[in-house]
């Protein structure tokens, strides 16, 4: 599967002979390669986010008179996110619209969403990218709450805590919108360096075993799960980070298998806890990054970029978690969960204008690398929020004021 396109299942006899000839074309016309974009679950609705429209294929409209669904001044931002607080001098980014082709993404109505999630729990685990998302949904949400004392954190800790987790109640819905620090959403166990016979050991990421905190991931009315930019070899084995399944080190296991493991374990644990019954589970997709000349080590940059790339030949390889997240989903639903893809891939590689770049959060030293990876808000996450709240609708449909 490529997340950049999904081919949507319902077609005619004569579609499905020249869908195949359309893109052998393209194929020869163009560097990007949409051969790899065929859905694995063509024959089926199994993995449609909606019946009658793919929300994640589309392209970016500019709107003047759109600037965002909140400001800078949302008191949920992280200070690393404020791009323009932090220098930023244009505006271009916050202008642009996901418009999906064939159908309209039904427009973000922060009162709906509250209502429909009244006495609920909405959480978000990943990495720091989902934490960029949460960020966008709490700050898409508070737009419509006239009294900011009546959004607080549960335990009364400050947004700039960045370990463990952080849950923002919504006192007149009852309703908590939650944050989970879980870069691998498995465990990572770190000690100090073990001399090894394959090499110096300094942790063990435990494929088969979720964190303590998991716990209070069950029983959530939405779970919003990422994972991915920790899944590569500069943050695992080249950090003397080896996999662990059981109480056995497998130093022969590579990084794509351990992911896979990591993926049948969140299957696994959500398809045995009934607590999940009527829960929607998400895995969010690979959101790029946009480093020019170098990476996050080596100074790539980001910098000047002010609209989103205009067609598709500057695109980045596929991310192959993006193929064992699709697998996962068909799995679980094919169980009979209520499990989707909330696929972001394509829409998102566009957006090289998005990121904080150089604006980073104050106080960093002059050489710091640049941020090509996370994403200034207002700004891209809060189309990902769209997105969400666009299945959600779909799958709720028929039901007035529940998700």
């Amino acid at each position: 599967m490529h997340f950049h396109k999904e081919i949507k299942p319902i077609v005619t006899f004569s579609l499905f002979f020249l869908v195949p000839i359309f893109f052998l074309i393209f194929h020869f016309q163009t560097s990007f390669n949409p051969l790899t974009f065929l859905h694995p679950f063509f024959e089926s609705k199994a993995n449609l986010e909606n019946d009658f429209c793919d929300y994640s294929d589309g392209k970016w409209v500019w709107d003047a008179s759109f600037d965002g669904w909140y400001t800078e001044k949302c008191r949920f931002l992280d200070p690393g996110f404020q791009c323009r607080k932090n220098g930023r001098n244009d505006t271009r980014f916050l202008h642009w619209r996901w418009k999906p082709h064939g159908c309209d993404l039904p427009q973000f109505n922060a009162k709906e969403m509250l209502e429909r999630s009244r006495n609920k729990r909405i959480v978000f685990v990943g990495d720091s990218i989902g934490r960029n998302q949460w960020e966008s949904f709490v700050c898409m949400l508070s737009s419509n709450i006239s009294n900011p004392s009546n959004i607080y954190e549960q335990f009364g800790n400050p947004i700039s805590k960045h370990r463990g987790f952080l849950s923002m109640v919504f006192k007149d819905y009852n309703l908590t919108v939650e944050y989970y620090r879980a870069p691998q959403i498995v465990v990572v166990d770190r000690f100090p360096p073990r001399n090894m016979s394959f090499g110096v050991m300094r942790g063990a990421i435990r494929v088969d075993k979720l964190p303590r905190f998991a716990s209070r991931w069950a029983g959530a009315d939405v779970l919003v799960l990422n994972s991915g930019h920790w899944w590569n070899i500069d943050k695992t084995l080249k950090l003397g980070h080896y996999f662990q399944v059981g109480q056995a080190i497998n130093e022969t296991m590579d990084i794509k298998e351990a992911f896979q493991r990591s993926m049948d374990t969140i299957k696994s644990w959500a398809l045995n806890n009934p607590k999940f019954s009527k829960s929607h589970i998400f895995l969010r997709s690979y959101a790029p990054s946009h480093f020019i000349n170098g990476t996050w080590e080596t100074h790539g940059t980001c910098a000047f970029e002010s609209d989103p790339y205009d067609d598709t030949k500057n695109f980045q390889p596929e991310s192959w978690t993006n193929q064992i997240v699709a697998s996962t989903i068909k799995d679980m639903r094919n169980h009979g969960m209520r499990a989707s893809v909330l696929n972001v891939t394509y829409m998102t590689e566009f957006r090289k204008d998005g990121h904080p770049s150089a604006h980073r959060e104050p106080g960093m030293p002059p050489r710091a690398p640049e941020d090509c990876s996370h994403w200034c808000l207002p700004g891209v996450p809060d189309a990902w929020n769209e997105l969400l709240y666009a299945n959600l609708l779909s799958f709720g449909s028929d039901e007035a004021t529940t998700l």
